[in-house]
């Protein structure tokens, strides 16, 4: 079995590695033979701290992921959030590789937004919304820099404090960042991104102007729940996994049974992204699996070469 450690896949991962990784597992994910298994959702035994374990097959690799989020770390001084990769070994079943990738999931899940924000956004597109101050937010305004030129990134968030906290971040990254309310955002953005917990709204569907993409990535359970429904009939809908997207990501309260497109076939060519530069564009990105083994094995290409 390989073994690699948090400090050696963070050492080796990098923005590009991560957007090539999730580019080829959106694509994966068209192939009939892959396959992505229900989400397993789950707590320890304090009922606040949970962890999902998600799993998939396909091109030759198959394993899971856990991913932890566990709020009382906060009065440990450690962060709240751990990630682990297991890689199974197709000719034994043993485990093949254990990866320890807390900061690579961070770089994961910002560049599944940044491939989806490519292939979707305006590419004049220059202003950015970022909804949640959380520690994903700030990897989220760096992958969409990179693949578009922001002129100003609009921080909301519940906590006056923790937006100042991550404007001052995003400066230190040299990046253009001030805090706003949620209309004043919404209704100047070109790029929405929200990365949160929330389990209602976080704007109303008459602030979203002509021509805007919208990132949903906190969506991932029952429940949870950041765009207004009311704008999907509005809109064009993208997801990493329609099937998943339903059942637990955002579109689970979408009505009528709208057209879900997946994200691969835009990238394949096979289905059209945008249409128009006043059309509305939607991505909810709900985590496949084949995302993590994807980097998980670009990880240990890189270790072992």
């Amino acid at each position: 079995m390989i073994y690699v450690t948090e400090d050696q896949s963070s050492a080796l991962v990098t923005p590009k590695l991560a957007f090539d990784a999730a580019r080829a597992a959106f694509v994966a994910a068209l192939d009939e033979d892959a396959r992505v298994f229900p989400v397993v959702n789950a707590h320890a035994c304090d009922p606040q701290n949970r962890f999902s374990i998600k799993s998939a097959a396909g091109s030759g690799l198959a394993g899971l992921k856990v991913g932890a989020y566990f709020p009382t770390n906060d009065a440990r001084g450690v962060p709240r959030h751990a990630s682990t990769i297991v890689l199974i070994d197709q000719a034994t079943g043993k485990i093949g590789a254990l990866i320890e990738g807390s900061a690579l999931n961070c770089y994961r899940t910002a560049a599944a937004d940044a491939v989806a924000t490519d292939a979707l956004a305006r590419k004049d597109a220059s202003v950015l919304a970022v909804f949640g101050t959380g520690h994903q937010a700030a990897y989220e305004a760096q992958a969409i820099a990179r693949i578009r030129p922001v002129s100003r990134i609009m921080v909301v968030g519940r906590d006056a404090t923790r937006s100042a906290t991550l404007v001052a971040k995003l400066h230190d990254m040299g990046l253009p960042a001030d805090a706003a309310q949620p209309e004043d955002a919404t209704r100047a953005a070109d790029i929405i991104v929200t990365v949160t917990t929330a389990d209602t709204p976080l704007f109303q569907a008459d602030w979203v102007q002509p021509g805007t993409h919208i990132s949903s990535m906190g969506s991932d359970a029952k429940g949870k729940q950041e765009l207004p429904p009311d704008l999907f009939p509005n809109a064009t809908l993208f997801c990493d996994l329609p099937a998943q997207s339903v059942t637990i990501g955002e579109f689970q309260h979408a009505t009528n049974n709208p057209q879900i497109i997946a994200i691969g076939q835009v990238l394949t060519g096979t289905t059209e992204g945008r249409r128009s530069d006043t059309e509305i564009t939607i991505f909810d990105s709900s985590g496949i699996s084949l995302q993590d083994l994807f980097i998980g094995q670009s990880i240990l290409n890189a270790v072992t070469t």
